[in-house]
């Protein structure tokens, strides 16, 4: 064990042990058992996670509730519309039958499924400047669309003159949440999102958005095959994105591993003075020796 040279400024611990390398200065220490702001960040966001399952989560059981009810006919994925669950009826327009005897819980689906999508972005942290406000649109135009379809159950055939409010909240849910998703897989390491859940959720929007324009197709052609299968393409990519970016936010530890060294950066104040106290004494018991 050698000190440093006469007239050196590092303090008394700062000592090299012949074989073991130098020993960690106490800046260096203090810095290393410091929390990582970026793990304390991940906490705050662990209820945002929460919610943006919940909400893919409640649209989910919603369409199925309601689909399980329809039985005369049985309800089809494949056939009908999504928006069909939420028509009381009977009616028949675009070409289908309409009556669904649980319209009110998926109306109430469709307007959680908005509202908590809205909650969930909003709640998130790391996003700046422009991606924010990016992020915080088009999850208030989810939202929007959201409370439209709750509140407009439409059969797809207003009457002439009339707006269809329930055609424009689906269109600005859909178009809106895809690229939403998409925004939020680019900005993954921002809120603190996997790399693998972050590519997954860029694919899943543009896969989305390219089967919303399959479906305006098919729409527009009247023929309505695999109608129901073709939409639900361009909407169910929303609700995988968002579960996979919640899971992912939810499942992330808060602890990080620092410079490629294998040691868990403390993630409280406690684990942080802990940490000190050890460094201390290994320098202190070096000292000695």
């Amino acid at each position: 064990m050698r000190r440093h040279e006469k007239g050196s400024a590092a303090h008394p611990y700062d000592v090299v042990i012949a074989g073991a390398g130098p020993v960690e200065s106490r800046t260096t220490r203090r810095e290393r058992a410091r929390p990582a702001p970026e793990a304390n960040q991940m906490v705050q966001r662990r209820p945002a996670g929460a919610v943006l399952v919940a909400g893919a989560v409640i649209f989910f059981l919603a369409e199925l509730i309601a689909a399980a009810a329809w039985t005369d006919p049985p309800y089809s994925y494949t056939h009908h519309y999504i928006s069909n669950l939420g028509v009381r009826g009977p009616l028949e327009a675009l070409g289908q039958f309409m009556n669904s005897p649980l319209a009110w819980v998926m109306n109430t689906g469709f307007f959680l499924f908005g509202i908590m999508f809205f909650i969930g972005v909003a709640a998130l942290k790391g996003l700046r400047s422009w991606r924010r406000w990016a992020a915080l649109s088009l999850g208030a135009l989810v939202a929007l669309g959201g409370v439209l379809l709750a509140f407009n159950p439409g059969s797809g055939e207003p009457p002439d003159g009339a707006v269809d409010y329930h055609g424009l909240g689906a269109f600005a849910s859909i178009v809106g949440g895809n690229v939403l998703v998409i925004l939020l897989g680019r900005q993954r390491q921002q809120i603190g999102v996997a790399p693998k859940a972050g590519r997954a959720m860029v694919v899943l929007g543009v896969f989305g958005l390219a089967s919303m324009v399959a479906f305006l197709a098919v729409a527009s052609s009247g023929t309505n095959v695999l109608i129901g299968l073709v939409e639900r393409c361009a909407v169910y990519p929303i609700l995988v994105g968002f579960i996979r970016a919640g899971a992912s936010i939810w499942r992330r530890r808060t602890c990080a591993r620092s410079g490629g060294r294998g040691r868990d950066i403390p993630t409280t104040d406690a684990e942080a003075t802990a940490s000190l106290s050890l460094h201390h004494r290994d320098a202190r018991r070096a000292w000695s020796e």
